[in-house]
């Protein structure tokens, strides 16, 4: 069959497969999801045995350490994958929510139902774990899912893929409510893309280049998930240990994800007090410290951080560190550089915080917390299928609800219009 063809009969299959879904009762699906979760404990050596001849390859042609983490699978990171699918299924179905209703003065009742979205591609990178938590998420949603993961992780996710598979088929669920697209060939992705006619929604998660490419090649909606160039500035009315804490976690503790800090801002008033000890535990910490002019004079040996630093992921133990003259020059300061991804500022004035959060444009906007707790996971929504930095349809974590729309349900008693 040609790789045309078969990307046709994946669409049909989800297509059809989309429309059973929408009437599952979220007993079915839940029970469903627990088989989900159950497949992947049973089937981790062979999931971990496939994850290695990905990693071996990674290495081969010379991935980074940070690549390496988001692609390595073990037993606990699959525990976790299983668990996942647990909480998505201890969560409320969103599907057939009434979001709001109200009569109308001839007595008809109108309202808006939460529906599935129907269809939707999700095209990803490195992470496997992505292939679990997407499908369960879209399942959960009333919406089947075509899953095109890229070459890096390929075995990986297709022995994640048959486990969710055989979960399914025990539940006598149609073929085409989780799909896979096992191939590397970057053709599947183009023509992915064109059937309109079939998917309702596209969702890309990987770098930069690959989201812009899907962006501009889709003739189906697309919902970007771009870098994360996470800030946290701390304010001169900061509580500095609480500051040294939050600003060495949201480095330190997963540096690999999109929701890691990459630049550090510090007020005047209080950077030779504060930065000479972070630096230093950041240091110690294998962190690569690239820092302004300023910040060079207070902690000399650094490398001096350019524009380029400033609009750089990183997603390694690499930072970026400025020193701003005032409040107002942290806000300049993410305006240009941030990604509207995850922004935190460190500080006790209860005023300049409101300000802050009002004031910044991005997802997901803290106060004295590290933006490491941008997660589907963390938020209470169970799971996600990524960060959104789009401000339509959804934005920030997109857990169930936001891989759902509604619709309006009209309800009478013969009313006709004059």
């Amino acid at each position: 069959m040609s790789l045309k063809n078969d990307i046709m009969r994946i669409a049909k299959e989800a297509k059809s497969a989309s429309l059973f879904l929408g009437g599952v009762s979220s007993q079915l699906k839940n029970k469903a999801l627990q088989l989900m979760a159950e497949e992947l404990i049973r089937k981790k050596e062979d999931i971990i045995r496939a994850n290695r001849k990905d990693v071996r390859l990674a290495k081969k042609e010379g991935k980074t350490s940070a690549f390496i983490d988001r692609l390595k699978l073990n037993e606990d990171r699959i525990r976790k994958m299983s668990q996942d699918l647990l909480s998505i299924a201890g969560l409320a179905d969103p599907v057939g929510e009434m979001i709001k209703i109200w009569r109308r003065p001839n007595g008809l009742m109108v309202g808006k139902m939460r529906a599935p979205l129907g269809v939707i591609g999700i095209i990803y990178e490195s992470r496997p774990d992505v292939t679990s938590d997407c499908a369960g998420l879209c399942f959960k949603a009333g919406s089947a899912v075509i899953l095109r993961g890229g070459r890096e992780s390929i075995n990986s996710n297709i022995e994640i893929y048959k486990a969710l598979s055989s979960a399914l088929q025990r539940c006598d669920f149609p073929k085409g409510c989780v799909n896979l697209i096992q191939t590397d060939d970057r053709e599947a992705v183009s023509l992915l893309l064109t059937l309109s006619g079939f998917i309702d929604l596209i969702i890309p998660r990987g770098g930069e280049s690959l989201i812009r490419e899907v962006a501009d090649k889709s003739k189906i909606p697309v919902i970007k998930h771009y870098k994360g160039i996470c800030h946290t500035y701390v304010d001169e009315y900061a509580d500095l240990a609480m500051a040294e804490e939050v600003a060495f976690n949201a480095k330190v503790q997963r540096p690999s994800t999109c929701n890691a800090m990459e630049c550090l801002l510090v007020h005047k008033a209080v950077a030779k007090q504060f930065l000479p000890k972070i630096l230093e535990r950041l240091k110690k910490a294998g962190v690569e410290i690239r820092g302004c002019l300023e910040t060079a004079k207070i902690y000399p040996g650094i490398k001096i951080a350019t524009a380029k630093d400033f609009s750089t992921e990183y997603l390694d133990l690499i930072l970026s560190v400025k020193i701003v003259n005032n409040f107002e020059g942290a806000l300049k300061h993410i305006a240009e550089f941030g990604t509207k991804h995850s922004e935190a500022i460190i500080s006790n004035d209860f005023q300049r915080g409101m300000k802050f959060l009002k004031t910044i444009d991005a997802a997901c906007v803290y106060i004295n917390a590290s933006t490491r707790f941008t997660d589907g996971n963390e938020f209470g929504l169970g799971a996600e299928v990524g960060i959104s930095t789009d401000k339509l349809h959804a934005r920030g974590p997109m857990g169930l609800e936001d891989l759902t729309t509604y619709k309006y349900i009209v309800i009478g008693n013969g009313q006709t219009r004059t």
